[in-house]
């Protein structure tokens, strides 16, 4: 079941986006321990929910939500072209956004502001801000799911190391 798909209310938001051809190609291109289109999924909803909380402007949160990594790149990207895209892909998911939806001005500043401060857009609605620590919240945990295993790996090493000192 896809995330968000009970939920009448974002999915009727959101929906034009989903069923858009070049949207569902972010479906092959991979972001950290997952795809674009599920992590644009998870920032989207979760963004969503919290703003119908606090009584934000959820759709522009859901729609941008969803369109904040709508930046087609290839996959096997090496560590220097990601390092570069992570600074280029807001004004390119911006415009690529621009090309195929009506965006309001709240929209479009949540997509081109989301890694702030890794990027020069400034945030300039709570919404935007929203996106921002979720997008970076949930970057974070897929980082950290994608390494887990390097990180078991040093800790079960420290541990033998440590180990063998004490004795």
């Amino acid at each position: 079941m896809k995330l968000g798909s009970n939920d009448l209310e974002y999915t009727l938001l959101v929906q034009d986006i989903l069923e858009n051809e070049d949207f569902c190609k972010l479906k092959y291109i991979e972001h950290h321990d997952t795809n674009k289109y599920v992590h644009s999924m998870r920032v989207s909803y979760y963004a969503y929910r919290i703003a119908k909380i606090f009584r934000l402007n959820k759709s522009a949160v859901a729609r941008a939500g969803l369109l904040h990594d709508f930046a087609i790149s290839k996959n096997g990207r090496n560590g220097k072209e990601r390092f570069i895209e992570m600074f280029t892909h807001p004004k390119v998911a911006l415009m690529e956004s621009k090309k195929r939806f009506t965006l309001s001005e709240i929209e479009e500043n949540i997509i081109v502001a989301h890694m702030f401060p890794f990027y020069i857009a400034l945030p300039k609605y709570l919404e935007s801000w929203l996106v921002v620590l979720v997008d970076k919240t949930i970057g974070s945990f897929e980082l950290f799911k994608k390494f887990s295993h390097r990180v078991a790996y040093f800790t079960n090493l420290y541990i033998l190391v440590l180990f063998s000192i004490i004795k």
